[in-house]
């Protein structure tokens, strides 16, 4: 994939809708989250006419205090995971990403604060509308050793989410999938707190 990765979603959508586009513009993946399921159960898709299937994301647990969401490849393959600290995301969202039992990588929030602000702001009556232009949390891929790999940002944007996923280290093509699947079901679990 090229970088930096794109990130766009709907704010204001019931169902959530996930387009992430490459450097050239590309779309690379689709996802179409589906209401009302006890287990969450996201299937993300090569484009939005959702033909092909690229990946399987679930849940191991109904509720989701430190729920791991599994990868596979459509016919089943376990590719990785991504699991929730249960107290440590209260304040700081903060997650493991699991290559089979192994911890490969830490994915947390850079500044808290500006999930706190961005919450806030988007509050007050008819200025709420314009919060995507004040607050830009940051949520980073780092290795065990603390060495970061990857970078998600907020960007300014107006009635929708916009991210920019910046690869700052090499990866192999193995991780930077389970990376940025990581990054993808992370913005789909904090969406509402920034």
């Amino acid at each position: 994939m090229q970088y930096p990765l794109q990130l766009s979603f709907k704010i204001l959508a019931l169902a959530p809708q996930i387009f992430v586009r490459d450097g050239t513009g590309q779309v690379r993946m689709y996802v179409k989250q589906k209401l009302m399921k006890l287990k969450e159960q996201v299937v993300v898709f090569s484009n939005e006419s959702m033909t092909q299937e690229l990946y399987h994301i679930r849940a191991n647990k109904v509720i989701d205090w430190s729920a791991q969401y599994n990868f596979s490849t459509p016919d089943g393959t376990p590719i990785g995971a991504v699991r929730r600290r249960g107290m440590r995301s209260l304040w700081k969202a903060h997650y493991e990403i699991m290559n089979g039992d192994q911890l490969a990588f830490n994915l947390r929030e850079e500044n808290p604060w500006a999930k706190v602000g961005d919450a806030l702001f988007s509050e007050i009556p008819v200025l709420g509308i314009f919060a995507g232009y004040v607050f830009h949390p940051k949520y980073v891929v780092t290795r065990p050793d603390g060495s970061v790999v990857m970078r998600a940002s907020k960007q300014a944007a107006f009635l929708e989410g916009k991210y920019t996923i910046d690869k700052l280290a090499e990866l192999t093509p193995e991780e930077e999938g389970i990376s940025a699947l990581s990054i993808l079901m992370l913005l789909l679990l904090e969406r509402r707190r920034g």
